[in-house]
């Protein structure tokens, strides 16, 4: 057997990948974290399917539902909200199946940041403007960040950042990035990216904290701050540009 890790994507059923669709479909174990997971993704789960939703268990809790499918012999589901390469929690599961000698595979699924990028309708790398994106948190209680990896830090390189899980303390981010970006510089933020209830708010670092307060937001949002959601003057790209040789390999 195999437990499938499967990014389910940031909210839209239809945003699964083909392959991550199929894989569910195949699956007679579904773990699923349902507080977050579409529900309509679960009439892809084979008939009789065990779903089990693993928002109110804990990590034991949840390998222990996976060694019950390694000794049936039943492959598992792993549904993960966006992408399992970011803020997912899939390394600490996989660092316990490798000590439990249980294989796995990772299908990748659509993050919520590109979700969000879509939402805006914008570029997030656009040329001579901007061509780094940095996806990071803020510190809290349960989680610190690593030395280097503060706000701060981070602001000064000027490139665009996309933060997780921390539209609750959006004015901790607006105070940080302040003197880095300046006041003028764009921001927005995201909520329930690609989901009917998606909310979209457009300002700068003077005003989205304001906007993210007066909407209520607390979670399940990506805040996003730098110069190339407001790019308009740029350079075309060299990739379509008339100038470049088609025939170099």
């Amino acid at each position: 057997m195999t437990v499938y890790f499967i990014g389910a994507g940031p909210g839209a059923a239809d945003l699964i990948t083909v392959r991550g669709a199929r894989t569910l479909a195949a699956a007679p174990v579904c773990l699923y974290a349902g507080s977050l997971v579409p529900r309509e993704l679960l009439a892809e789960c084979p008939d009789g399917a065990r779903l089990v939703d693993t928002s109110r268990l804990n990590l034991d809790e949840i390998i222990a539902e996976c060694v019950r499918a390694h000794e049936a012999g039943l492959d598992v589901a792993r549904l993960h909200s966006g992408d399992p390469s970011v803020f997912s929690a899939v390394a600490e599961q996989m660092r316990r199946l490798d000590a439990a000698g249980i294989p796995y595979e990772v299908v990748p699924g659509v993050p919520a940041f590109a979700a969000a990028a879509a939402a805006l309708k914008r570029e997030l790398t656009v040329p001579t403007v901007g061509q780094t994106v940095i996806l990071t948190r803020i510190a809290q209680q349960a989680t610190p960040m690593p030395p280097g990896e503060d706000l701060a830090t981070l602001g000064r390189s000027g490139a665009l950042l996309v933060l997780h899980l921390a539209t609750r303390y959006v004015d901790r981010v607006v105070e940080e990035l302040l003197p880095h970006y300046g006041a003028e510089c764009p921001a927005a933020v995201v909520a329930m990216a690609s989901r009917p209830d998606e909310l979209v708010l457009r300002g700068t670092l003077a005003d989205i904290a304001g906007q993210v307060k007066e909407a209520g937001l607390v979670r399940t949002s990506v805040i996003i701050v730098g110069r190339t959601l407001g790019a308009e003057q740029f350079r075309d790209s060299h990739l379509y540009s008339p100038e470049r040789d088609r025939h170099v390999c």
